[in-house]
């Protein structure tokens, strides 16, 4: 079980704010840094097969990897696209229908162009977990309801507590045939950068934890371990940001 760091990732955070504002090349250095690791390891908790040395090729010179699957290259291309358009989300500091719409087409349309950015219309089933969800039907109602009832979350809970259960309650719902993680992951990183935190990378050794965390807030209702897990990730994720800008 991990414990609450909010209280800790929040020196941090004053910590980082001293030294704001950054030069326009460093906050560009920084934001190429992250999408590398945040692509990477977003898309190998799903079980990508590119490391992490592999992504910036793809990414950066545009060379595929030999003997790797083409659908890895394109939710490696995907997801560089979509991580464009965080920081412009984050600037907005609400999250809209259309804005997660846009998120999935971005990372999705090369990989099946008719499912981009639309509801999933069949059923699925998360692999390995008990938590049954909801119909094709039900989705669109769903995640109307889940836009509403964002500002109300935002007001009761503090920032890293809030970027958890965005997190969370989005994918109880899954609205998507493919490709939910990733946007969660990236739903929670809008929510962090609109506050002032910088990006959250959740490391693929860490998956076990993260979705048995994930589990118990789907199957037993309590959503503490989960925002524990996430809180310590971001602490986690503070501490390497400092390091950069020190060095």
């Amino acid at each position: 079980m991990y414990e609450n760091k909010i209280a800790e990732a929040e020196k941090l955070k004053g910590e980082i704010d001293r030294y704001r504002p950054l030069s326009p090349d460093m906050v560009r250095q920084l934001k190429e840094y992250y999408r590398i690791g945040l692509v990477y390891s977003s898309n190998a908790l799903e079980g990508n097969s590119l490391t992490e040395t592999e992504t910036k090729v793809v990414l950066e010179d545009g060379i595929t990897i030999g003997g790797k699957p083409l659908r890895d290259h394109y939710e490696a291309m995907g997801s560089s696209e979509a991580y464009n358009l965080l920081f412009e989300l984050a600037k907005d500091k609400r999250i809209k229908e259309k804005d997660i719409l846009s998120l999935h087409h971005l990372f999705y349309y090369r990989i099946d162009r008719e499912n981009a950015g639309r509801y999933r219309k069949e059923r699925v089933i998360i692999t390995g977990s008990s938590y049954i969800l909801p119909s094709p039907d039900e989705v669109p109602d769903l995640m109307k309801g889940f836009i509403k009832s964002l500002p109300a979350l935002k007001r009761k809970y503090h920032p890293i507590e809030y970027s958890a259960l965005v997190h969370k309650e989005f994918v109880s719902i899954h609205p998507f045939i493919d490709g939910n993680g990733r946007i969660a992951r990236f739903l929670m990183n809008i929510c962090l950068l609109a506050e002032g935190y910088p990006i959250t990378i959740i490391p693929p050794i860490m998956r076990v934890d993260y979705i048995n965390s994930l589990e118990i807030a789907h199957i037993k209702r309590d959503s503490n371990p989960f925002i524990n897990f996430i809180s310590h990730v971001v602490y986690e994720s503070l501490k390497e940001y400092i390091r950069i800008i020190k060095g």
